[in-house]
């Protein structure tokens, strides 16, 4: 499986303050962000898989909505996180 609890707890520490903080906006976008590289990846080898293309439509959409809701209440941590998971051109 790709995403054990280990990755989890790491991801969770890396952005959300602590492994025991998965309720963070930004732990969220960053487990959400780690997903759909996965499924990118996968859907590159496996163009028909319509099944996983909903799920990650479904997870952007999801990310999207954390990502504004972050932006709106605070700017710069918007900012950093994007800057820190390479979201953007």
């Amino acid at each position: 499986m790709y995403l054990t609890s280990e990755v989890k707890k790491e991801i969770f520490k890396q952005h959300g303050g602590s492994e025991t903080n998965t309720g963070s906006t930004e732990g969220q976008i960053a487990l959400f962000s780690h997903r759909i590289n996965h499924l990118t990846g996968h859907l590159k080898n496996n163009r028909k898989d319509f099944g996983t293309q909903k799920a990650l439509l479904d997870l952007v959409g999801k990310r999207r909505s954390l990502l504004t809701y972050l932006k709106n209440q605070d700017i710069e941590k918007y900012r950093a996180l994007i800057k820190e998971l390479d979201l953007r051109k």
